[in-house]
């Protein structure tokens, strides 16, 4: 397949017409902004790269990448030995893995990310916010399979005006109360999820889900990465999809309300999808799926064609062998010619 500049992708979204564009990130965003920091993926293999014996064998045993239902097993491993009468020895144990298992998943968290969101050069920030307003202004949503707070830092310091489904509630909305005296709740999604634009298919680190509800973290009286920490040091853990392959990942996000129905806007895109610094690995099979799902809606309003950006060989050939599966036009670009973070 001929590879082509991202310029001939914007001449074509140029003259769109009615047909919208929409942007699947992946990795590759994070790594073209400090492949440094983000050549390794911390959360993706937070599993695999565990220096402890013990909490691999619990992985093992309990068949699973989601390091918050280790947690859960462990919780009750541990009610339940209460019950038992279960020896100190054991409930050390118990008490050092479900320690050391926090401990692992900040230390990945800190390792993913700069500072905080000023960490990020006004140049590069002010780069990606004008790739990132093609699409929005091209009707098109943005769709990212990152856990990191890049895309949400540039949103927020770019005002672009994306919609992430998130927003307040009023606390007392049935009685009167003079308006200096309303409380609102935190960035809740749900009811606030109209016309949103910006999804976290597999999640993010601002995200948290408490049972009841999905919620964002915001800044507060720390920087972003301080406040989530806290969460986690207070045994809330960010909603994020850690498994392995895409079946599984699959059953994770059919499992949360908010994962489905990023996952399902997905599978419904109409018009063009642009994708940067995704490389459809046999681990996305289920985006694979998703984008197939959206060619076979019905006339006119389905998924017509996709651009894949492509980095090495390795890329195009990929992008050449799953082409086929996703029933619609297409395109390969040279991924290191779009200038998502400046020229």
């Amino acid at each position: 397949m001929d590879v082509i500049p991202f310029s001939t992708v914007e001449a074509k979204m140029a003259k769109r017409g009615k047909r919208s564009y929409s942007l699947l990130l992946g990795n590759g965003f994070s790594m073209a902004y400090d492949p440094g920091i983000f050549s390794y993926n911390a959360l993706h293999g937070f599993v695999d790269t565990l220096d402890n014996a013990l909490l691999k064998a619990l992985f093992r045993v309990v068949d699973t990448h989601d390091f918050e239902q280790v947690m859960r097993q462990l919780d009750t491993f541990a009610a339940v030995g209460e019950v038992l009468g279960i020896d100190a020895t054991l409930r050390a144990r118990i008490d050092t893995a479900r320690s050391d298992l926090k401990r692992g998943l900040i230390d990945a968290v800190r390792a993913l990310h700069p500072e905080h969101v000023f960490k990020v050069p006004q140049d590069k920030c002010d780069a990606c916010v004008s790739f990132l307003r093609r699409f929005l202004d091209a009707d098109g949503s943005l769709f990212t399979t990152n856990y990191d707070l890049l895309l949400y830092w540039v949103l927020m310091r770019g005002e672009l005006g994306g919609v992430d489904g998130f927003g307040r509630d009023r606390e007392n909305p049935d009685e009167y109360v003079p308006e200096e005296d309303i409380e609102w709740s935190e960035l809740r999604w749900g009811r606030n999820s109209a016309g949103q634009n910006v999804h976290y298919i597999h999640g993010a680190l601002p995200l948290f889900d408490t049972g009841l509800e999905i919620v964002k973290e915001q800044y507060g009286e720390g920087y972003l990465l301080e406040q989530i920490t806290k969460r986690i040091q207070n045994d809330e853990y960010p909603l994020f999809v850690t498994a392995g392959d895409g079946a599984q990942k699959l059953k994770h996000i059919r499992q949360n309300p908010y994962l489905h129905h990023s996952f399902q806007a997905l599978a419904t895109v109409t018009g063009s999808v642009v994708s940067f610094g995704f490389n459809f690995g046999p681990q996305d099979e289920h985006i694979i799926t998703a984008l197939a799902h959206a060619a076979k809606q019905p006339i006119p309003d389905k998924l017509w064609s996709v651009y894949i950006g492509v980095f090495s060989d390795a890329d195009i050939e990929r992008a050449t062998e799953i082409a086929p599966q996703l029933k619609c036009k297409v395109h390969l670009f040279d991924s290191k010619t779009a200038p998502v973070w400046g020229r």
